[in-house]
């Protein structure tokens, strides 16, 4: 049969062989703790080339060291981290996957040693760190750090970039009131909690013309938090600003409890679609190729993320394939496999 899931995409050019992407996953994989890409990556993305995933994005890449989620993520922050991600990007392109990366700032919920900053002085939990509210000077040396990033990824050849602004880092914090408690123009009004994020956007794109995502939370699960409606109107900035795609999360701004389920957050990559007329990305526990379809061909999201899926079967496009009734190109080295 026809399928969506399996259709081409193309945003600004690149193409996409079909509507299936890896979510960026922290693998905490960098066991030399200098942020460059280890045999682990090596192995890891590429394997989901070959089961014929269209776009892998490699996981949260820190801007600086300060701003890495943990002492073993990758890293973005130095010109020595090129040669590394060239190698990776070549590796992953060579089995006909297109490739990405999520540039990111953890801000209070970093975990290296040393000083950590964030919007306001607000630790994320009581077992975490104060962290130091940001001066003018620490905002516009991440911004800058932010366009570095993604200059080092154009040099490293990746096809899509991703702006790391959900799940209770930096920008998120910028964004949301639970974390943002700022008195000047980064603070306050809604407008003024997306000025970070609307001047990060306009840094990238100033050496980036490729498709620009952004992963967003869109909703804080707290009363005094976010919703996916306040969304709408970043998300038309965002527009505005040349973003082409929204990567559609939620939560871990502030602890809460999350009630889970399939497909609990494609509402609202669904509402911001809608509103905002902006294409998006579902995510959150998609787990079969019924339950993916299903999503694009009811206009809830243009494509489709899948995480923990992926770590379990890094071939799940063939078995959602299977499931839809049609046949996708597999390996030559793996056609016996998928014979029926």
């Amino acid at each position: 049969m026809e399928t969506m899931l399996f259709s081409p995409y193309t945003i600004r050019g690149v193409t996409l062989k079909n509507r299936i992407v890896m979510s960026p996953m922290c693998m905490y994989s960098c066991d030399t703790e200098d942020g460059k890409v280890r045999t682990w990556h090596k192995i890891h993305y590429p394997t989901r080339a070959v089961g014929q995933v269209g776009l892998i994005i490699v996981e949260a890449t820190a801007v600086t060291a300060q701003g890495r989620i943990s002492a073993r993520d990758l890293g973005i922050w130095s010109d020595e981290h090129v040669d590394g991600l060239r190698e990776l990007v070549s590796l992953v392109k060579e089995h006909g996957a297109k490739i990405g990366i999520q540039l990111a700032h953890a801000g209070r919920k970093a975990e290296v040693e040393g000083e950590i900053i964030a919007p306001s002085a607000i630790p994320f939990n009581e077992k975490t760190r104060t962290p130091k509210e940001m001066t003018k000077t620490d905002i516009e040396e991440t911004i800058q750090a932010f366009q570095n990033g993604a200059r080092r990824a154009k040099e490293a050849g990746f096809d899509v970039i991703e702006i790391h602004g959900a799940h209770g880092y930096l920008i998120n914090e910028f964004l949301s009131p639970l974390a943002n408690k700022r008195q000047d123009e980064y603070g306050g009004s809604s407008e003024n909690r997306y000025r970070f994020l609307g001047e990060v956007i306009d840094a990238v794109r100033q050496v980036w013309d490729g498709p620009l995502f952004v992963r967003i939370s869109a909703s804080d699960y707290h009363p005094e938090g976010l919703t996916a409606k306040d969304y709408i109107p970043y998300a038309k900035r965002m527009k505005e600003q040349g973003v082409d795609l929204i990567d559609v999360s939620s939560g871990a701004v502030v602890p809460a409890t999350i009630n889970a389920y399939p497909g609990y957050q494609v509402p609202f990559a669904e509402l911001i679609r809608r509103e905002a007329e902006i294409a998006t990305g579902a995510v959150g526990l998609i787990t079969s190729g019924w339950q993916a379809e299903e999503i694009l061909r009811n206009g809830r999201a243009d494509l489709v993320f899948l995480a923990r899926e992926l770590l379990r079967n890094p071939y799940w496009p063939y078995a959602a394939a299977k499931e839809l009734g049609t046949t996708i190109p597999a390996p030559v080295q793996y056609e016996r496999g998928w014979r029926f």
